[in-house]
């Protein structure tokens, strides 16, 4: 294509994320809780919001191209199948035979052939330092490649197995730091746990009895923002001061010699990374193995699992362009486009899918 008149190459990359069918749906798709259990909790749209406005602060501090660093952290979540990590795993599971199921590989999917909005190309015909970046953002690719990315034209330019540019590291730390922070408020907001619970942590702990001194008669719902807000801050912070000292020790002329580096450069300092690993772990086990977290689970794992198999089985079930694509019952053909319909599902799509094939007395179609 020809470069934009308006937008540079990367705004335009920023802009058809966007406009995706893919990024709509992420509105209605689950980060931990479902959005049935309440409007205030994160979805994975809300999340990717965050990690954009993370990401652009971080890029922006380190003097590199803010609007790639945003258009990975827009990107980076387009794949995710509905139910978050519960439906991700019933999907991996269910579709082993084909390769299983990688929200990262699927966002390479997405973004290279599922969207078909354009006239003169499938997907969004991103430029490669885009596609590399939702690849690396979570580190380089080690051992075999996705065929998805094997096969793809631009495969050669992407450098898989060297660290990703400074822009992809920056919205890949701030993925991690969007969801310790939003999860550690949601599991509040849902009382999972208190703020005095965080009391043992490393760094939150002291930020909470710092806010209790300094604001005796704060209302819990600030005291809690403010909890977050702090945090938030002193991420950041430290990301941004390591990643200084790691470019200015680097020295590097071009983006090559950061592909190059031993290591990443974005990344927290030992004292901060203890302090994230240890609320990982808190929110690991208050949050994430929570009962209502784990019956949430399961119930989509069923979902999911249900739908697979019977939609790979009956693949003249499945709607439009997805039936043309499946070919014969059971054939890899249908499980391979079984695999992206269930994927591209939002959780209100997938439960009334559900209901509209097992419900016999549901006969909407």
């Amino acid at each position: 294509e020809e470069e934009s008149r308006h937008r540079s190459v990367f705004q335009r990359d920023r802009d058809r994320v966007i406009h995706s069918t893919a990024f709509r749906r992420l509105e209605h798709k689950t980060q931990v809780l479902v959005n049935f259990e309440g409007d205030h909790f994160r979805t994975r749209l809300t999340h990717t919001l965050e990690v954009a406005q993370i990401a652009r602060t971080i890029a922006r501090a380190l003097h590199v191209n803010e609007d790639l660093a945003e258009t990975v952290a827009l990107a980076h979540d387009l794949g995710h199948s509905p139910f978050g990590h519960a439906g991700e795993a019933a999907l991996d599971a269910a579709a082993e035979a084909v390769g299983g199921f990688d929200h990262n590989v699927q966002t390479f999917r997405v973004v290279t052939r599922l969207e078909q909005r354009y006239a003169a190309f499938d997907g969004l015909n991103l430029t490669a330092e885009t596609l590399e970046g939702v690849l690396k953002h979570a580190g380089p690719l080690r051992g075999a490649w996705p065929a998805a990315v094997v096969e793809h034209p631009q495969c050669a330019d992407l450098r898989l197995d060297e660290q990703a540019p400074i822009e992809a590291q920056a919205a890949g730390i701030a993925d991690d730091v969007a969801y310790c922070n939003h999860d550690l408020d949601d599991g509040l907001r849902a009382g999972f746990f208190t703020l005095d619970d965080l009391a043992p942590l490393p760094l939150l702990g002291p930020i909470v009895a710092e806010l209790r001194l300094t604001y005796p008669d704060l209302r819990h719902e600030r005291l809690v923002h403010e909890t977050v807000r702090r945090l938030i801050d002193r991420m950041v912070g430290d990301l941004i001061a390591r990643a200084r000292a790691g470019l200015a020790a680097l020295d590097p002329q071009d983006a090559d010699a950061v592909r190059r580096a031993p290591s990443a450069l974005v990344g927290f300092s030992g004292e901060l990374r203890e302090a994230v690993r240890a609320l990982r772990g808190f929110l690991h086990e208050r949050m994430y193995r929570h009962y209502k977290v784990n019956r949430m689970a399961l119930k989509a794992g069923r979902l999911v699992t249900e739908l697979y198999a019977t939609l790979v089985s009956h693949p003249h079930c499945l709607p439009g362009r997805w039936r043309e694509a499946a070919g014969d019952a059971g054939s890899a053909r249908a499980e391979a486009a079984v695999r992206d319909y269930i994927a591209g599902m939002t959780d209100r799509y997938a439960v009334d899918e559900h209901e509209r094939l097992f419900r016999l007395t549901s006969w909407s179609a």
